[in-house]
């Protein structure tokens, strides 16, 4: 048996939740076309008979603007300790930036490997690759360079053959039937910000989140209840829309997609409130469960 722990971190919006979800052939991770859209450490396990790899995907590390912010960012560092493996992953299409530079100053103390992961090589040629390899390679001597698209799962499974050879831990830490730890109750909230983000498209900013405050199962049903919280009345009104259309559209949508996760009929209930400044209240966000590293 051969198991251990893989981080994923990089900037916002590189592809690593997205990432995740094709390595384990299973969405856990929400993914849209916004920076930040993880905000809480993921856990995937992929499973083999001889092998298991348990994933944490990380919020992008970016340049903080609120508590909130500060936050994320000390999340995406803690997992660079105590893995096996680290995946760098890098947006191969725009090129490196200062951003990446930061981020490879700090993983230059690191003791773990550090895996250069290029995605999005589907969007450039061949040597704009080499050429991208070269230019990183001489920031970071990387202990494996693997170009790859999350998107269209190329060179994906090459990447966990790859990841074998690191593993250092011979326990099972999870059951073999497990792909996820989070709860569905996190997993409700997620599929709501996530179709939130998609729908409002750039007129919601990364103002809002989304908890569950009820999810009771019987036998056939699931009646889940969840809270959208927003910074002001104004982003409120927009994502209830005109005669409260846009909301229903997203609960159609996140509702069809939790059933297709829980295997049964759901009642969801969406309602939106306003906390203003919520991301820089403290006990705002611990209510919203941003409190788990204790952080200052």
């Amino acid at each position: 048996m051969h198991s251990g722990f893989v981080s994923i971190i990089g900037r916002p919006n590189v592809g690593k939740s997205t990432l995740l979800n094709s390595l384990l052939n299973y969405k856990v991770a929400i993914t849209s076309n916004k920076a930040q859209t993880t905000r809480n450490v993921i856990q995937g396990i992929y499973n083999e008979e001889n092998y298991q790899i348990v994933f944490l995907d990380s919020p992008g590390i970016h340049k903080p603007t609120s508590k909130l912010g500060k936050i994320l960012n000390k999340e995406s560092y803690s997992l660079t300790k105590d893995v096996d493996v680290i995946l760098f992953v890098v947006d191969a299409s725009k090129g490196i930036g200062s951003g990446d530079k930061f981020i490879m100053e700090s993983l230059k103390r690191s003791k773990v490997p550090v895996f250069l992961i290029l995605n999005k090589i589907d969007l450039i040629s061949r040597e704009t690759l080499l050429m991208m390899i070269k230019e990183y390679q001489d920031y970071l001597p990387f202990a494996e360079i693997i170009p790859l698209s999350a998107l269209k799962k190329d060179n994906t499974e090459h990447l966990i053959t790859v990841i074998k050879k690191y593993l250092t831990d011979t326990v099972r830490y999870f059951d073999v039937d497990m792909i996820t730890s989070s709860s569905k109750s996190f997993m409700v909230s997620e599929l709501v910000r996530e179709k939130l983000l998609w729908v409002c498209e750039d007129e919601v900013p990364h103002s809002l989140t989304c908890i569950t405050t009820k999810f009771e199962e019987k036998d056939n049903v699931a009646v889940i209840c969840v809270d959208i919280i927003v910074d002001r009345d104004s982003i409120k009104k927009i994502i209830i829309g005109k005669k409260g259309e846009r909301l229903k559209m997203v609960g159609t949508s996140a509702r069809n997609e939790i059933e297709k996760m829980i295997g049964k009929k759901v009642y969801l209930e969406l309602y939106v409130k306003t906390i203003k400044n919520w991301r820089e209240k403290e006990a705002q966000l611990k209510d919203l469960g941003f409190d788990e590293l204790n952080l200052k």
